[in-house]
């Protein structure tokens, strides 16, 4: 595991791990929709996955579930500029998940230190001039198309190993961009224009990610693979609250495998399997 240059130090300097809070301040997420989209809710949620061990909280104001449609970008701007404000005058480490750079570019001025674009710069084109005006790390995705689209868009000849060269393209955009490519993380897209079983394989063969060599982000937590993982005989889906075993479970999987983050609901959960972990690999006393 290691970092790209440009995190605050607190965060540059742990040597496990990283443990990513999902703060979605929208009524319409996949997971948890609705419940943090009052601007003061939002915040004391943020403090509090600060208080059970996230390292960083990531804020986004539009929903990227299937099929869900844009807002605009004022209305994005509303949903996550207090929030930002409010937690990094507190200190926290902030990313601003947003595929727009106006809403970067507010987002850092109001105290964001990461940047992650789940479109990996592709949805805007001053995306990418933009972050190379900064000092920060970018999250670059792996993204074929919005959501509302995204689901006929899996066609794969082998999903890691396609995924893989797509982000390595899109890096390479960005590199000739003007972003240092040391700052750059990477998050093959778990769920984002794949099928529930592509996600296995994608997950599976993670080395062929980390070929890369860049800090690779895993987002997992509570999606659609696992819920039909976990169905009942009848068929049907785990419902959300029951895929937090699963989720710690992988994230135990990714943080052996040496993954720089996950980005989580339950921070708790995550941040305690990563304990464990960490434990496991000391010299024995």
């Amino acid at each position: 595991m290691f970092h790209p240059i440009g995190l605050p130090t607190s965060l540059s300097s742990l040597e496990r791990t990283l443990v990513m809070g999902v703060l979605n301040v929208t009524p319409d997420s996949f997971s948890d929709g609705g419940l943090f989209k009052e601007t003061q809710t939002a915040i004391d949620h943020g403090r509090n996955m600060v208080a059970n061990g996230a390292d960083i909280v990531d804020i986004g104001g539009e929903s990227t579930r299937p099929g869900s449609e844009r807002i605009s970008q004022d209305e994005e701007l509303s949903r996550v500029i207090p929030v930002i404000t409010a937690l990094a005058d507190d200190g926290i480490a902030v990313s601003i998940d947003t595929m727009r750079a106006d809403v970067a570019r507010e987002s850092v001025a109001a105290g964001a230190v990461i940047i992650n674009d789940i479109s990996g710069g592709k949805a805007d084109e001053d995306m990418l001039p933009f972050v190379a005006t900064t000092d920060l790390p970018f999250i670059l995705m792996h993204w074929r198309g919005h959501s509302n689209v995204m689901a006929e868009l899996t066609d794969y000849n082998d999903v890691a190993a396609d995924v893989a060269a797509e982000l390595r393209v899109q890096v390479e955009t960005a590199v000739r961009a003007g972003v240092e490519r040391n700052r750059i993380v990477v998050d093959p897209g778990v769920g984002f224009a794949k099928t529930t079983q592509q996600n296995w394989p994608l997950i599976q063969e993670l080395e062929v990610i980390d070929e890369l060599e860049l800090p690779v982000l895993w987002g997992v937590s509570r999606k659609k693979f696992l819920g039909e993982l976990l169905a009942d005989t009848t068929g049907e889906f785990r419902e959300m609250s029951g895929r937090e075993a699963a989720t710690t479970a992988l994230t135990t999987y990714f943080a052996l495998a040496g993954a720089w983050a996950v980005r989580v609901h339950d921070v708790r959960a995550s941040r305690d399997a990563i304990e464990v972990v960490e434990r496991l690999g000391r010299d024995h006393a």
